[in-house]
């Protein structure tokens, strides 16, 4: 997508975008070169989650990806805490699963996920769930359909549409909302020309008889019910049986009509005309236009239903008409069945299965009583009956009839006595009311993993052996498709328990060291209240303890956030603090090695792109006080101000996120050395602003205990298959980039790490993102 972002409901012009680095460059030179122009319109996220909000339940990621794929014509609504724009030229959507790997698995491995990590802007923590998928495709959104006098309506309560949605219906927008003659719905004559209707003095009209029925309509001029039935003769379609009906519903022509040529198909399932019905007939089809004429007055509104087609096959040409597939507008010129419309708004049952063929004085009638219905009663109220959902609905219901009917004998037994089916269970169980819904609507999505991922045939369900397989499938078939899940897998060896025990345990005891610094060394008789607070202007600190084991005193200090071990050692290291010339540093291990290159690369995070840091805040101050002091700073949008998830306590930093990068790298120069309320501020560039810094803490005050010997074993086991591991992880990322740069522009693309069964303590992280220009 393009680089348009959207925070709190203010668009970012697309220009301020373009000075956040080479990425964002380099987008500007392909658009210099060809690429999109700026007067298409192109879809885009906007997600106000900032700081502490980072994190979305199931039903919350279900509503999005429904927008996404559904979009407002399909009576989806936009999600509830997030917002898409321009959903209706969004080229598809792509969900890709990394199966039984979680946030944990992301953080371990940062480093590795060079692609995810510098592309995918949107992240947020997803709430754990015992059976994942189900709940994110909205198990239990159950629309069942009934009948009533009425006609079709619905138990869902999306049925009845608020008046705000009202405005979007394309009956409104096309008859407004007030109730008019027929006279306004009546077609003109460029929507006859249009919808292929005989024109008098076209070309293609030629022979055809016209009805002399010139009289200027008013609003209660007599409407007629049309409808022919054909059959197919070596000429094409032609009439077989023409039905006419007053504005009572009696019924003033229903008659056979030889055809002029041999008949190739009587289509008798749907015309109910044998060879058997025609053999004694003797009317032709200009005994019909005779009679039709004579029948017609002066005034006189044809209705019906394509009406253009039983036109056609008359050869006659009639000026005024009402086509009740049309008058019941939809978007994008789709259309309702005649069946269905008599269903749902005069609760009347046409056109049976029982019945050999259609009856079409029974279709003409249906046709005239639905003019009739929509004159009376007016645009509002036919807009009110939501037909677009009530026929989701019964869709949905033919879909789960049709699943039952083929559903083995013994398992729908099981289902009756509430007992689930003795079978192999597949790897993602879909909830089918989401993938009902996509089919319903056209959209066949696509499923590629190792696994069986779906047995109700609803999708186009791909098994492979490896991820190389099903990126090569991928890469072939998500172009065709508007709706892609895409599950990758570690495979079976890299999730179990022991291991995944180890990789929390090094990870855990990585960010302790990150988070802790060093100070010293200090005079015998130093102020350990000096020290405290004169690192405590750094950010949060957990705790702070004396180290006597070395020749003169050193401090181990341990704070809650990456920024402010960070800036204690930028901004401490060689100064003087009570009273003695001090040397600022990390812990000195292994795994602390490349913890310079993990700081640069965590500043580089496009998460963290336009979000600086500040601390040294009194505690006295709130939140009101610091938008106050900080108004002044040009393009500041957001302010978190993180607060101990136990005591509820603000601490004293917050986080400042700004529309343009380089308003943010001002306003560091700005804050530096500012003084608010007597405090000294400190700040730098944000390390950890959104859900990594709630994910920290959450580590931070978890039991690390574990017994020494079994903890040293699982370590040893790791340290076996962590390479290995390391690799996977880094040919994973390599396989996403590939897949994302195949995708279309305006593609939603999401990855989702869903979390790990053995080890529910590890929280997924979904990525929702926004994907750039492709070149």
């Amino acid at each position: 997508m393009a680089k348009a972002v959207c925070v709190n409901g203010h668009k970012r012009p697309a220009g301020a975008a373009e000075e956040a680095g080479g990425r964002q460059a380099a987008r500007k030179r392909r658009k210099a070169d060809g690429g999109r122009g700026p007067e298409e319109k192109s879809s885009h996220l906007s997600a106000a989650l900032f700081g502490e909000d980072c994190e979305i339940s199931h039903d919350q990621l279900y509503e999005l990806l429904k927008y996404a794929a559904l979009g407002k014509c399909h009576n989806a609504t936009q999600p509830s805490w997030c917002r898409i724009y321009h959903q209706r030229h969004l080229a598809g959507v792509v969900v890709i699963v990394l199966h039984e790997m979680s946030q944990l698995h992301f953080y371990k491995f940062y480093l590795q996920f060079k692609h995810l990590r510098k592309v995918f802007q949107h992240r947020f923590t997803l709430t754990p769930s015992a059976n994942f998928l189900a709940s994110l495709y909205g198990e239990g959104a159950n629309l069942k359909p009934q009948n009533t006098a009425q006609g079709l309506t619905s138990t869902s309560s999306q049925c009845i549409p608020k008046s705000s949605d009202l405005q979007c219906d394309p009956i409104i927008r096309k008859y407004g909302e007030k109730k008019q003659g027929l006279t306004s719905y009546t077609l003109t004559l460029e929507e006859q020309k249009k919808n292929d209707y005989p024109i008098k003095g076209s070309p293609g009209c030629k022979g055809y008889i016209y009805t002399e029925c010139d009289q200027q309509r008013t609003d209660s001029s007599p409407l007629f019910g049309l409808d022919c039935e054909m059959c197919l003769t070596a000429k094409g379609n032609e009439v077989t049986r023409v039905s006419l009906v007053d504005a009572q519903g009696q019924c003033l022509l229903n008659e056979l009509v030889k055809p002029e040529s041999t008949v190739v198909n009587y289509r008798t399932r749907f015309s109910g005309i044998t060879k058997k019905m025609l053999l004694p007939v003797k009317t032709r089809l200009s005994d019909i236009q005779t009679r039709l004429k004579k029948i017609l007055p002066h005034d006189a509104v044809l209705v019906g239903h394509s009406l253009n087609a039983d036109l056609q096959a008359l050869e006659m040409i009639h000026p005024s008409v009402i086509d009740t597939s049309l008058l019941f507008a939809r978007n994008e010129g789709r259309r309702f069945k005649l069946k269905f419309l008599a269903k749902a708004v005069l609760g009347k049952e046409i056109q049976c299965e029982q019945k050999l063929g259609h009856d079409p004085a029974e279709d003409a009638r249906a046709a005239l009583e639905l003019a009739q219905f929509f004159i009376e009663q007016g645009p509002a109220k036919v807009a009110e009956l939501n037909l677009e959902m009530l026929l989701t609905t019964e869709k949905l219901a033919e879909v789960s009839q049709k699943k039952a009917v083929l559903q083995p004998q013994g398992c729908r037994v099981q289902k009756q006595l509430n007992e689930p089916p003795h079978l192999s269970k597949p790897c993602f169980s879909l909830s089918a009311s989401f993938l009902d819904c996509l089919q319903v609507t056209g959209q066949k999505p696509l499923l590629l993993g190792r696994q069986e991922m779906d047995s109700s045939g609803l999708c186009q369900s791909n098994l492979s052996t490896s991820n190389k397989q099903i990126l090569q499938r991928a890469l072939e078939d998500v172009p065709l498709s508007t709706f892609s899940i895409i599950q990758f897998s570690l495979g079976p060896e890299y999730i179990a328990s022991h291991l995944l025990a180890g990789l929390y345990e090094k990870v855990r005891s990585k960010l302790t060291d990150m988070l802790t610094i060093y100070a010293g060394p200090f005079e015998e008789s130093f102020c350990l209240k000096s020290v405290k607070k004169e690192f405590g202007r750094c950010g949060p600190i957990q705790s702070l303890t004396v180290v006597t084991e070395t020749y003169q005193p050193y401090v181990c200090i341990q704070y809650e956030v990456l920024e402010a071990a960070q800036l204690a050692v930028e901004s401490l290291n060689g100064a003087e603090v009570a009273g003695s010339c001090i040397k600022v540093q990390r812990p000195i291990t292994a795994a602390m090695l490349d913890c310079d290159v993990w700081i640069k690369e965590l500043e580089l995070d496009v998460e963290n792109e336009g979000v600086i840091y500040v601390a040294g805040l009194k505690e006295s101050l709130t939140e009101t006080d610091l938008q106050e002091e900080f108004s002044q700073l040009k393009d500041l949008e957001t302010l978190f101000l993180p607060k101990d998830l136990q005591s509820g306590k603000h601490r004293n930093c917050c986080f400042l996120k700004f529309q343009k990068s380089q308003s943010a790298l001002d306003a560091l120069e700005v804050i530096n050395g500012w003084t608010v309320k007597g405090s000294k501020l400190r700040s730098r560039n944000a390390l950890a602003s959104g859900h990594l810094w709630r994910w920290i803490w959450q580590v931070n005050h978890s039991n690390g205990k574990q017994g020494g010997n079994i903890l040293y074993e699982k370590m040893e086991q790791l340290s076996d298959s962590e390479q290995d591991l390391r690799k996977k992880v880094k040919k994973l990322d390599h396989h996403i980039k590939k897949l994302y740069r195949s995708l279309q522009n305006n593609t939603l693309c999401i990855v989702l790490f869903p979390g790990v069964n053995s080890c529910p303590s590890t929280d997924g992280v979904p990525f929702l993102v926004e994907t750039e220009d492709i070149p």
